[in-house]
């Protein structure tokens, strides 16, 4: 039974590694760099581009590892120290219920659904602790700004989950992927995944919808006074929930570890390489979407939670219920999807009008 959580542990640390190689690397290609391209030893890139700053992410680490560990002077002690283990323990059990492949689950939960969801709000606890004992205002700021947000952006996530489950007939992950044998869900609910993929994003912390940090206002916000190993925890903490976020993404609407097609040579290939390849498919997506958008305001942001998020989450739950009773689901998204792209059209039509330059007669 020690060997589970000491693999889990040592799995998170090396995808997290890789994660951030991977993330330098798209935005390396994103904004033309030459540093993630390069850096590190020449042999190495001369091999390929890709392997260029391959040792970059260790030598943060080792970096990270050798800071001093600062205390601030005024800093709730326990509470300062606790916040980096609550969130990283949250991370970390997450990925219990987690099927990497077929018969690849360290726990396969009847409520896996709703496990991960009760697990990933310990990290509101954490944020909270770490904004408040730093005795900061700026970490103060950022940790009320990251705990609205993840309050905020749970609804429309949940909602968005709960769309699965009446599909799937089922809370169990496993379950959920085997009902998408025939057909995967995200073809059949496509406004749902949006809805999902934006609220996981918010939940995450990540660009654009990281208003709990800003250079130009509070800095890194709650860990703003964090160093060493204990940032690191709270760094390893954010791509480790990040993979999850991606990793759910595959399991609820892309089939988990099912192949495209279920014919030879397809089936051939073991269950968790389909698995993983859909998660990374899903994390470079999140990548892009996080170097091509910029940050809102945090006014802008709860805005479009509870203006925009919400209520059309509630939309989107009536509408999946009447197209399963109906057997018209199909019908019912294509639908919605029209509507979508009607008013997104009317909107920027409306808008171009708004901004166009007028010819002024005198």
């Amino acid at each position: 039974m020690v060997l589970v959580p000491a693999a889990i542990f040592g799995f998170i640390s090396a995808n997290t590694m890789f994660l951030i190689w991977l993330e330098r690397k798209v935005i390396g290609r994103i904004q033309n760099r030459i540093g993630p391209m390069l850096a590190g030893p020449r042999f190495l890139g001369r091999i390929s581009p890709w392997f260029g700053g391959l040792l970059q992410t260790a030598a943060d680490a080792m970096k990270l590892l050798l800071k001093e560990d600062i205390l601030p002077a005024r800093a709730d002690k326990w509470v300062f120290y606790s916040a980096p283990v609550v969130v990283f323990v949250g991370a970390f059990m997450t990925y219990l219920v987690i099927p990497f492949g077929q018969g690849m689950i360290v726990s396969d939960l009847n409520i896996g659904v709703l496990y991960i969801l009760a697990i990933s709000s310990l990290s509101v606890i954490a944020i909270f602790m770490a904004g408040w004992s730093s005795n900061n205002k700026y970490s103060l700021l950022g940790g009320f700004r990251a705990v609205g947000q993840i309050i905020t952006y749970e609804i429309p996530l949940v909602i968005s989950i709960l769309c699965v489950a009446m599909l799937a007939g089922s809370l169990k992950l496993t379950d959920i992927i085997e009902a998408q044998r025939n057909g995967w869900f995200l073809f059949a609910l496509f406004p749902v995944f949006i809805l999902f993929l934006a609220s996981a994003v918010a939940e995450v912390n990540r660009s654009p919808f990281d208003i709990a940090e800003g250079e130009s206002e509070i800095v890194a916000g709650f860990y703003i006074e964090y160093t060493g190993m204990r940032f690191a925890m709270f760094f390893l903490a954010e791509y480790a929930s990040t993979f999850v976020a991606a990793a759910l993404a595959a399991t609820l609407f892309l089939g988990g570890w099912l192949p495209p097609v279920a014919v030879a040579p397809f089936t051939w290939v073991p269950s968790f390489f389909w698995f993983l390849l859909k998660t990374y498919l899903m994390l470079v997506a999140l990548i892009t979407i996080r170097w091509s958008w910029p940050r809102p305001r945090p006014d802008q942001f709860m805005e479009f939670g509870w203006k925009v998020l919400i209520p059309w989450s509630f939309v989107i739950l009536f509408l999946t219920g009447l197209g399963i009773y109906s057997n018209l689901l199909w019908l019912v998204s294509l639908i919605f999807l029209a509507a979508i792209l009607g008013a997104f059209v009317a909107h920027r039509s409306g808008l171009a009008a708004t901004t166009r330059v007028q010819k002024v007669t005198i």
